[in-house]
């Protein structure tokens, strides 16, 4: 990489008083894109491509994060046209907010990874049956 291209790391509390934040993925998912979507910025993204525990596929566009074109030719136009109907924006990261909220309750979390287990352990021999 280039030096002049190279910068200093930010801490995610300095990215937070931005209206709009970029998640961009790279040759894995979006890093960011968690705690992004846990902020009162804007989530600004192309459709992902990539799948986690956090389930991008089930993230709509322009419900739950700002869709951009995978060549970002479209960022300036999105942007301004969020700011203009800043309700537009409001509801996005509404939407992120409850999105994410189902993350956060320990217990079913908690359930889940058990039941991924189980199922792991079944298909690889592990275990002779599944309970569910």
């Amino acid at each position: 990489m280039h030096h002049a291209w190279q910068k200093p790391k930010i801490s995610i509390a300095k990215h937070l008083p931005y209206k709009f934040l970029l998640s961009l993925e790279g040759n894995d998912v979006a890093s960011n894109l968690k705690w992004v979507m846990s902020s009162n910025s804007l989530a600004v993204m192309p459709k992902p491509k990539f799948e986690t525990w956090f389930m991008e596929g089930n993230l709509e566009p322009d419900i739950h994060y700002l869709q951009i074109r995978d060549d970002y030719a479209d960022v300036e136009e999105k942007l301004e046209y969020c700011l203009k109907n800043p309700s537009f924006a409001e509801g996005i990261i509404h939407n992120a907010h409850q999105y994410v909220k189902q993350f956060f309750d320990r217990e079913r979390e908690s359930i889940i990874s058990l039941l991924v287990l189980e199922k792991y352990f079944y298909y690889t021999g592990q275990i002779d049956s599944l309970r569910i």
